[in-house]
């Protein structure tokens, strides 16, 4: 069962939006693409293309408020995927060779994963460090104000005005033609 892109960003919006039945959902639903994806790529090594799709959902499911509602949900699912790839072949300690190199970057939503990450870190170099360290903090690493305020040695009310005041001065960028 191939879910649309469609499908699986409405089940991805829902489910941070804090539907759990979408997440849950959205979750079944990319065991088979998963699969799918490193089962092509480790050629026959179902046992690591399985823990493989177990880390990635772990992944996914830890990291879902890094996801960017207005790029492709595949794109962003891949790349995760290919970093637990490339975790697995440092494990092992493998080395690529240099004619691989091309398929490895060509794959599925790459250069859309390195636009968007180069985006985001585009218009966090535009605020002052310690706004865009409370929005990384907050909005991409997925951790709370009081984790933030502790990993960051200021008070829980500095990093919420801190993000406010960022994310305000990036909205009034975005908006500027």
């Amino acid at each position: 069962m191939n879910e649309s892109e469609e499908q699986l960003r409405a089940w991805m919006t829902m489910s941070l939006d804090g539907d759990g039945a979408a997440h849950a959902a959205l979750l079944r639903a990319l065991v088979p693409l998963l699969r799918s994806f490193f089962r092509r790529r480790l050629n026959g090594a179902d046992d690591d293309a399985e823990d493989l799709v177990q880390e990635t959902l772990i992944a996914v499911h830890a990291r879902r408020c890094t996801y960017d509602r207005d790029r492709p949900f595949t794109a962003w699912l891949y790349a995760i995927a290919r970093h637990r790839l490339i975790d697995l072949a440092r494990r092992n300690r493998a080395t690529v060779s240099i004619d691989d190199v091309d398929s490895i970057l060509m794959t599925e939503g790459f250069e859309d994963a390195i636009g968007a990450r180069l985006d985001v870190d585009g218009l966090l170099a535009s605020l002052t460090p310690k706004q865009a360290r409370a929005i990384r903090d907050t909005h991409l690493c997925g951790m709370s104000v009081a984790e933030a305020a502790s990993a960051a040695g200021i008070g829980e009310s500095d990093v919420k005005v801190s993000v406010h005041r960022g994310l305000k001065a990036l909205a009034a960028k975005l908006r500027k033609p």
